[in-house]
């Protein structure tokens, strides 16, 4: 268990989840000139106008049971943790009017939303070995100058095991300028059943930036990354075929020199962004089945030869 401590001391909490650095596009050297994309660059810079998902709760009310309750004495009613996207569509409606705003954080004028009061009951989501990770302290501190939580974006990854989920968040933040921002975060939820209802194991989130990808290189652009990583770093590609768009999920296939068809799901972020998902992989005659090709040990091994 000290190791979980420790680890947890060298992790920054954000949100209730390992914050990690955020997946900038990389400026490899030169690519072709049909990647250096004569674009409009403002769509880097715009905000969400997406419906909010997390809005099951409107009502303070809500609250009343565990008002008088110490954390560890609440228990989640077993019908919000019935499957595993009604656990994250309910941990995030509850979290939506919580705040931790702080005096170095300011914002709002008088009480914001339900305050702290939604936080003990989210934290039982979690699972009891990531409190164990995680004790509830932490847990709180990690939401210092949050106002405001939108749930944007909610979408099941596929894997070979486990539950994996896709999320985009929207938070309004304070500031020591007299000010709130808007900010935004994507990440990954992982979810564990437990006997018949489901919590979460994990959530891992990076920050988004609203300033990279609109002057340095092409690495958030998905069809380059297609062209160049698993095109020309891999010698994949014979012929991609048209990009589908449904939403913000962004599909590309291409057929294989190898003779297979290809397959990469891409999904666009508030900051137009296109992150890759997943990987598929058919052989003639054959099924989609997920791939995880590694398009760095090409370049490596492409630098080595």
């Amino acid at each position: 268990m000290t190791f979980l401590k420790n680890y947890v001391k060298r992790k920054k909490l954000f949100l209730g989840a390992s914050f990690l650095k955020p997946q900038n596009p990389v400026d490899y050297d030169s690519p072709p000139n049909k990647h250096e994309r004569n674009r409009d660059i403002e769509k880097y810079f715009r905000p969400s106008c997406l419906p909010l998902l997390n809005k099951r709760i409107d009502n303070l009310s809500f609250f009343d049971p565990y008002y008088d309750k110490k954390t560890s004495q609440i228990t989640v009613p077993a019908n919000l943790l019935h499957s595993p996207e009604e656990t994250i569509l309910n941990y995030f409606s509850i979290l939506r009017e919580a705040e931790n705003l702080t005096s170095k954080k300011l914002g709002g004028c008088g009480t914001v939303g339900f305050a702290k009061i939604p936080f003990p009951l989210a934290y039982q989501f979690l699972t009891r070995e990531y409190q164990k990770e995680m004790p509830y302290r932490s847990y709180l501190k990690s939401f210092e100058g949050i106002g405001h939580t939108n749930l944007l974006k909610l979408e099941k990854v596929p894997t070979l095991e486990g539950s994996r989920w896709f999320i985009e968040v929207e938070t309004i933040e304070g500031t020591d300028k007299l000010s709130t921002n808007f900010a935004y975060y994507y990440g990954f939820v992982e979810v564990q059943q437990d006997k018949s209802l489901f919590k979460i194991s994990r959530i891992t989130l990076y920050p988004e930036d609203f300033l990279c990808a609109a002057y340095h290189g092409w690495d958030h652009d998905a069809e380059a990354v297609v062209d160049v990583k698993f095109g020309e770093w891999c010698g994949l590609i014979k012929k991609r075929m048209p990009t589908k768009k449904d939403g913000f999920v962004k599909t590309i296939e291409v057929i294989g020199k190898d003779g297979s068809d290809y397959k990469f799901i891409f999904f666009q972020l508030t900051n137009n962004t296109d992150v890759l998902i997943s990987q598929y992989k058919r052989k003639p005659g054959g099924p989609w089945e997920l791939s995880n090709l590694d398009p760095e040990s090409c370049l490596n091994n492409k630098t080595r030869s």
